[in-house]
């Protein structure tokens, strides 16, 4: 077994780039799962910063391969910029970065049916980036998406264009007044993006599975967090993919029996971006001071994040779904200023205690949260250099979230920068 997947643990921007790119020095191969354009992994490395949204976040170390794979939607306007940025700062994207035939493609119709449905919802808009991913995970899941392979065939994919356009016109043109979209000059569009990344494009498939018979070192990366799951997440405010640890199998098209470790990443506290329950929610002091030290603004959007404290109820709950033995708590120098800090470790629903993480949006709506309160260890952690350095009060903070999770918090952040990171 070779295989260690990393998985936001909450609702998502807990850290995954920095910690993928960490883990990824010892790993030969990174590959993305799911999600598209809408993640935005930020890694900073000897202070400069780096921000990817498609590439998996191992393509900063230079002998590790990279692959993005079928359960990704890909944009490919964001690809290229992304494959430019890199290359500008001399990082090889050729003969390292390798993309799933049978990842399907995000059109120009999809965000534009992302963005009038939002805001079209009348008070009860998710929150999405608006950058096509939902409606083409809808195209997927009807099966009339294009994949990357179909650019191979001209005619057929000029074909399947054609069908969809006229569909997503009836839609976009009589309900919301666009004009219709020239398909000519979208099929030579999209051709023109098939040469220039001709080749990349291969079957990860059989890749990845080839690795894992040769006993390679693979990571599988995850966007978003698993609170935002379809299936598992604070639903209808969810993402529409697979973040937990379970899609990394049918994203990338490797067997359960593979994998050998899942690594949580939990943010000190918590955020989320966009609308949905959110049960520690500090709409105070408290949680604007959090959203300023922590620089709490959306990689991709620039939206500023919702904060509160450290909810260990969800994080339970993100434990057991996912089967994460290890956590790496991100972004505990955020805390460094606070006399005290607190933890919810119950919900309560009309005067009861409840045993699990509710699904239903009513309860999630009307929790009352029990903290417990820790006393804050006041003093910088950035630069502390062993485990041993840190201060007792960081380290009780620790045990508090092993004993409720059952996980143990094997890697600490201290800043953003990648050496700035403590292994236990």
């Amino acid at each position: 077994m070779s295989v260690t997947i990393v998985v936001g643990s909450q609702w998502g921007d807990e850290g995954k780039g920095k910690i993928v790119d960490l883990i990824s020095q010892d790993a030969d191969i990174v590959a993305r799962y799911q999600g598209g354009a809408n993640a935005g992994h930020t890694i900073v490395i000897d202070g400069k910063q780096y921000i990817l949204h498609l590439i998996p976040s191992g393509i900063l170390n230079p002998d590790c391969i990279c692959v993005i794979g079928n359960g990704v939607v890909i944009d490919p306007i964001a690809l290229q910029n992304e494959i430019e940025m890199l290359e500008s700062h001399n990082i090889s994207i050729r003969g390292r970065l390798f993309i799933s035939h049978k990842a399907h493609l995000i059109m120009p119709y999809h965000k534009l049916l992302d963005q009038v449905r939002e805001k079209d919802a009348k008070g009860n808009a998710i929150g999405t980036t608006g950058r096509g991913i939902g409606p083409a995970y809808f195209d997927k899941a009807t099966r009339s998406g294009i994949r990357i392979v179909d650019l191979l065939d001209k005619e057929r994919f000029e074909q399947k264009l054609r069908v969809n356009i006229e569909e997503k016109y009836n839609i976009l043109n009589k309900i919301y007044g666009f004009e219709k979209i020239d398909i000519d000059s979208l099929v030579e569009e999209y051709l023109s993006f098939d040469t220039e990344i001709d080749d990349l494009i291969t079957d990860t498939t059989l890749l990845l599975n080839t690795a894992i018979k040769e006993n390679k070192k693979i990571v599988a990366e995850g966007a978003q967090g698993a609170l935002l799951d379809i299936d598992h997440g604070t639903y209808p405010f969810v993402t529409s993919s697979n973040p937990i640890s379970g899609g990394a199998c049918t994203g990338l098209g490797i067997p359960p029996t593979a994998i050998s470790k899942v690594i949580g990443i939990v943010k000190a506290y918590t955020t989320r971006v966009g609308n949905g329950p959110f049960p520690t929610e500090l709409n105070d002091d408290t949680g604007e001071k959090l959203r300023k030290i922590g620089a709490e603004f959306g990689a991709t959007t620039g939206r500023p994040r919702r904060c509160g404290w450290l909810d260990l109820v969800a994080l339970k709950y993100s434990v057991m779904i996912n089967g994460i033995s290890e956590i790496a708590l991100t972004k505990l120098d955020v805390l460094d200023e606070f006399e005290e800090i607190k933890l919810c470790t119950t919900y309560k629903y009309k005067g009861r205690s409840l045993k699990s993480f509710p699904v239903d949006m009513r309860t999630l709506d009307n929790l009352e949260c029990d903290y417990v309160t820790v006393k804050g260890w006041k003093r910088t952690l950035h630069g502390t250099k062993n485990w041993a350095d840190l201060p007792i009060e960081a380290l009780n903070y620790f045990k508090i979230i092993e004993d409720t999770t059952g996980a143990e918090v094997k890697i600490a952040s201290l800043s953003p920068d990648r050496a700035d990171t403590l292994i236990k």
